[in-house]
């Protein structure tokens, strides 16, 4: 029983992470930790080019954490967006799936990094010439996925979130 198990679970891997939401059973770690690599991916380009503009335009540490996050949140969709519509789903419908699949998962991310970013001393003024900016960061975003991928896990599990997003890739 193990084997075959082993053996099915090695199938899905030759196909790649979009057709693993297909197998029965239990969402696997690895399932969850792609959908919020993927989601993560998202958030960091939003999140270093909203300081980025924010810094450029000399804006202060609130606007520019708002536009980070509204960045956060468009590249987090965009990403899954480019991958649905791929499969060939209308625009209304393509957007819908997003939503429905990325925005808890974005929100708690986003919570979880600026919350480390906001809490950690200094962290708010560092400027992105400095490493404490890129350490903090990197922390920050490694918390928001450790914290995230369970969430992912259970939403998947419950045929939510990225489950949505699976049901598109053929």
């Amino acid at each position: 029983m193990e084997h075959q198990h082993q053996h099915q679970e090695h199938q899905h891997h030759e196909h790649g992470p979009a057709h693993a939401a297909h197998a029965a059973g239990p969402v696997s770690w690895g399932m969850a930790a792609r959908a919020t690599l993927h989601c993560l991916t998202g958030c960091a380009i939003g999140e270093v080019l909203g300081m980025i503009i924010g810094t450029a335009l000399g804006w202060g540490n609130v606007s520019t954490m708002i536009l980070a996050i509204v960045l956060a949140f468009f590249f987090g969709y965009a990403l899954t967006l480019r991958g649905i519509l791929a499969a060939g789903v209308d625009l209304r419908t393509a957007i819908r799936v997003a939503l429905a699949a990325d925005t808890l998962s974005i929100a708690v991310m986003e919570l979880i990094d600026n919350g480390v970013i906001a809490l950690w001393p200094g962290a708010m003024d560092a400027h992105l010439s400095e490493p404490l900016f890129w350490i903090v960061l990197a922390i920050a975003l490694a918390a928001a996925f450790v914290i995230t991928t369970p969430v992912n896990k259970w939403m998947i599990g419950r045929g939510k979130g990225h489950a949505v997003v699976h049901r598109y890739h053929h």
